[in-house]
Order: C-alpha cells, then sequence, then structure tokens
C-alpha cells in the first residue's frame, strides 16, 4: 500500500510522533492507523514526543578527550535523580563519543546523523528512545568540539554539574604541564571568567563596561569621591532640592558624612543621583572621578579574565593565574599559554521546574 503525506500527516496530528516514526509506523502495519498507533505506543514514540513539552533542566555536563580532538556536552533530564541513573550515563558518554567522532556545527545536524552505536536509527531517533525507556524528558541542549594542534584538558566539577575544557599552546606538555591545565580548569569551574585575557574583550565591549561603570557610579554618589560629593550636596541645600528636614539632618550630620545616608530619606538620596546623572558630563572630565572609574573597570576585569584572576591555590592569594602559568613554565621549561577555554554548567539560563511534592502527592491520591 502507498503511504502518502496526508497520511502520514494525519497520524502526526492523532499521536505527535516525529514524521519519520509515523510513515516506518505506517509501512510497517501496511497503512492501518489503530496498529500504527499501537506500534508508536509500543515503541514509545508517542509518550516521548507528550514528553518533550517538560522542562528539563537538570542532567549532566561531560568532556572528553581522545588524542587532538575534544568534546564537552550538556545533556538534560528533568530531575537531578535521572541525572545520576547509569542508562542516562552511558548515554552522554555515548554523545560524547558521537561528537568526537562528527563533524556536525550543532545539535540539529547532530541529531540528524546516524547513532554511532546503532547505525539503524539516527542520534534523534535514539533520543526518542531513550526518553521512553528512561521516561523523562531529555534534551542535547549543547556541545562543543575542539581540534588541537596543543592540548586539551578536561575537569568535571560535582558529578558533572560544572565542566571545563581548558586548551594551551604546548604540544610538548609534560604531567606537570597537565597538572596546571587541570588547576587552571578547577579555577574556571570556580570562579567561572567570560575572557581568557584583556585580550578577548571588543572595544565595543570595553567601552560598554565603562558606561556601565559611570552610571553605576552616579547613582550611587555616596560612593563618589569626597570633592564631587560635596559640590552635589551643596547644590541640594542651596538651590532647596531637598526638604528642609533632610537639610537640617545634613547639617546635623556633615562632621559625620560616612553616616549621613542612614538618616536621609530616600527622595534625598534619589534626588542627589539625578543631580549626578544631570551633571555627568561635568562629572566625567574629573580626573579623580576618571581614576575611581578606571579602578572599578580594572577590578571587574580581574573577576572577568582568567589570566588577571587571583589563582585560587596561590599562597598570598594575590599571585594572578598569569604569573602561576609563568612560574610552571619556567619550572618545567616548557613555554605554554592558554589559547581558550569552554566552562559548561548544568542548566545555566534555563527555566527550573518549580518542584510541588505536597501537591504532586496530593494529586496521587485523588
Amino acid at each position: 500500500m502507498e503511504i502518502t503525506a496526508s497520511m502520514v500527516k494525519q497520524l502526526r496530528e492523532m499521536t505527535g510522533a516525529g514524521v519519520m516514526a509515523c510513515k516506518n509506523a505506517l509501512v510497517e502495519t501496511e497503512g492501518d492507523f489503530d496498529k500504527a498507533i499501537e506500534l508508536l505506543r509500543k515503541k514509545g514514540e508517542a509518550t516521548a514526543v507528550k514528553k518533550a513539552g517538560r522542562i528539563a533542566a537538570e542532567g549532566t555536563v561531560l568532556a572528553v578527550v581522545e588524542g587532538n580532538k575534544a568534546a564537552i556536552v550538556e545533556v538534560n533530564s528533568e530531575t537531578d535523580f535521572v541525572a545520576k541513573n547509569d542508562k542516562f550515563k552511558t548515554f552522554v558518554a555515548n554523545i560524547a563519543d558521537q561528537i568526537i567522532a562528527s563533524d556536525a556545527k550543532d545539535v540539529e545536524e547532530l541529531s540528524a546523523e546516524k547513532f554511532i552505536k546503532d547505525e539503524s536509527k539516527t542520534v534523534k531517533e535514539e533520543l526518542v528512545s531513550q526518553i521512553a525507556v528512561i521516561g523523562e524528558n531529555l534534551t542535547i541542549r549543547r556541545f562543543t568540539k575542539i581540534n588541537t594542534d596543543g592540548v586539551v584538558v578536561p575537569y568535571i566539577h560535582a558529578g558533572g554539574r560544572i565542566g571545563v575544557l581548558v586548551e594551551a599552546n604546548a604540544a610538548d606538555a609534560n604531567d606537570d604541564v597537565k597538572e596546571a591545565l587541570k588547576n587552571i580548569a578547577m579555577q574556571i569551574a570556580a570562579l567561572n571568567p567570560k575572557y581568557t585575557s584583556r585580550n578577548d574583550i571588543s572595544a565595543d565591549e570595553l567601552t560598554k563596561l565603562r558606561e556601565i561603570t559611570v552610571e553605576s557610579a552616579l547613582n550611587d554618589p555616596f560612593t563618589l569621591p569626597k570633592p564631587i560629593l560635596n559640590k552635589l550636596i551643596e547644590k541640594a541645600v542651596n538651590d532647596k532640592v531637598w526638604n528642609d528636614e533632610d537639610i537640617a539632618i545634613y547639617e546635623e550630620k556633615k562632621d559625620h558624612m560616612n553616616y549621613l545616608p542612614n538618616f536621609l530619606s530616600n527622595e534625598a538620596k534619589a534626588s542627589l543621583a539625578e543631580l549626578a546623572v544631570a551633571a555627568k558630563e561635568e562629572i566625567a572630565g574629573d580626573k579623580i572621578f576618571s581614576g575611581l572609574v578606571e579602578g572599578r573597570v580594572s577590578k571587574q576585569l580581574k573577576e572577568i579574565c582568567l589570566l588577571d584572576q587571583p589563582y585560587v591555590k596561590a599562597a598570598d592569594g594575590k599571585q594572578p593565574v598569569a604569573k602561576y602559568i609563568a612560574e610552571v613554565a619556567k619550572n618545567t621549561g616548557v613555554d605554554f599559554s592558554i589559547k581558550g577555554f569552554v566552562r559548561y554548567e548544568t542548566g545555566e539560563g534555563l527555566e527550573k521546574k518549580n518542584e510541588d511534592f505536597a501537591a504532586e502527592v496530593a494529586k496521587q491520591m485523588q
């Protein structure tokens, strides 16, 4: 019997299963819709699609290295319980192997490939099968693959909650260098830098960072340099921007400026910030203010740039990662540098499922 596109469409609308799954079921049952629906249910196809709408924000991250290839992948499940399941872990390991062997550029391309462990099905079909077996919605969320002429070191934290790959320009890396790279991977897992170095930040991003820092400082005037703050307060008092009560408080507390914000009204503090923002051009041209902004920008760069961050294992707590690398290079005789890194944290940026166990139990008891 010829299986038409309209028949496949009709079965898909009835079951919610995938196009190929519907077509195969109709072919196998010779166009009998009732038998095709039963077959899809037995195979878990229809059930899997129903589960696909549920939030999957738990799961695991796995990072693997094979020779000059490395891959990191995040696969999500609905619960942490399933993330610890051996079947789930095996599936994730198989997907990591698939990525290592694949030239796919994204999850969509990867999903369409023949599954490496069973070429009679695609990766997508294997995912659907796992959903049916495990009983939760699963998603292959993202992956990164690295082909290197240097060395890549993986690190997995908290059983897959966070995964890191660190790539270095060090083709002749010895065990000491690899141990140092593992330490750096742990640093990345713990402190979550956004860039390897300041050189990776574009001029536009740096300009935006400075603008945000300026606006933040102006909107918190009591953190401004005292000469600037005093001018703003003088204007607030002389121009009667503040009410009589706030002016009286200022007169009483002006010899103890550090405590003044604790006594002023919220309206007075807000109006002072408005004065600061209105005088932005004048304040921005002040050398003292410029120094304050640059200091705050530099502090932020130390937080978001790996090489500027204090190395977490430094004895003095101050040694930056860049100096730690230089020290290891000197001691080992291997000149190396960090080329880049990838850090995945399970579920970051995803909506978390709001569990109400009492309601769930009550529902089951009905």
